[in-house]
């Protein structure tokens, strides 16, 4: 049987050493030991014995087995780095995935919610309700700041400031966002009516939940899911759909793609520039249903 203490012990790397995200930990853990229950039923027990041929042939049955190309090319990059790990701790002489590619995952552009839909969607949540009112502030404060989800549930109330309608994001780089009218509006209705009567008084976070702890990211993909069902609008919705649309739409609307930038919080402004595609092929779309001689 193949011995999996190499795994335990990557493991243990990914999360005390590295760190890394409980996300990613989860994921490349899983990958690998799918990988060694495959050369478990080859016969081999021992890791020095993997070569690439192994890796090959599995990572073939994968593709034949009808994954993505994006989870094929995540499950190459998990082998890949676990047994980088596996040479530095000298279990293995050579990396067998380090000639393995798989194709190029194919990106599909990012959902954007036309203007209608945003309208439903806001419309969704019932403000003389306790929760009702909490998530309005909560969906119009995201698309308001396109902040990411992680830094939404992160905002403590020192964070916003109403006299000036800005919100301080202080989740990695800080940055300082304004926020529209609607927002603010719905913001002072949480803070006086709904917030008070869940949130101790010594909680410091903006949104919480009925338990009065701050709310998660998963609880707020709850919230979502459930107004985009009621609002018509649950096709590919997730939180992140709004911070996409956020993007899209000041760009349709004269929006620079530094300040975008900025906004946003990217490092690099190439991953701003996939919202300037979208606008562009919007507006070729648009331009060849409506024009006379298109």
């Amino acid at each position: 049987m193949f011995d999996t203490t190499c795994i335990v012990s990557y493991e243990q790397y990914l999360t005390n050493e590295r760190q890394s995200p409980t996300n990613t930990v989860t994921s490349y853990i899983r990958d690998v030991t799918k990988f060694a229950a495959y050369i478990d039923g080859t016969g081999k027990t021992d890791v020095r014995a993997i070569t690439e041929a192994d890796v090959r042939k599995y990572i073939a049955l994968l593709g034949e087995s009808g994954l993505s190309r994006a989870t094929l090319s995540r499950n190459v990059a998990s082998l890949k780095a676990f047994f980088n790990r596996m040479s530095v701790e000298g279990l293995v002489t050579h990396n067998p995935a380090a000639n393995i590619t798989a194709a190029a995952a194919a990106k599909k552009p990012p959902r954007v919610l036309m203007g209608g839909e945003i309208e439903r969607l806001m419309a969704q949540p019932d403000i003389k309700d306790i929760k009702g009112c909490r998530d309005k502030a909560m969906l119009e404060t995201m698309y308001a700041t396109g902040i990411r989800v992680s830094e939404l549930t992160a905002l403590d109330v020192s964070d916003v400031s109403l006299e000036t309608e800005l919100i301080t994001c202080r989740n990695g780089k800080e940055r300082i966002i304004p926020v529209y009218a609607a927002a603010v509006k719905a913001l002072e209705h949480y803070l006086a009516f709904s917030r008070p009567k869940i949130a101790p008084q010594d909680e410091s976070a903006l949104f919480v939940n009925t338990g009065g702890g701050r709310m998660s990211r998963q609880g707020f993909w709850k919230i979502v899911k459930n107004y985009a069902g009621k609002a018509g609008v649950q096709e590919d919705m997730t939180p992140q759909v709004l911070r996409h649309s956020f993007a899209a739409h000041l760009l349709e609307n004269g929006a620079d793609l530094r300040s975008l930038q900025e906004m946003l919080g990217h490092a690099d402004l190439s991953s701003t520039q996939v919202y300037a595609r979208i606008v562009k092929q919007q507006i070729k779309e648009i331009y060849n249903k409506t024009h006379p001689r298109a």
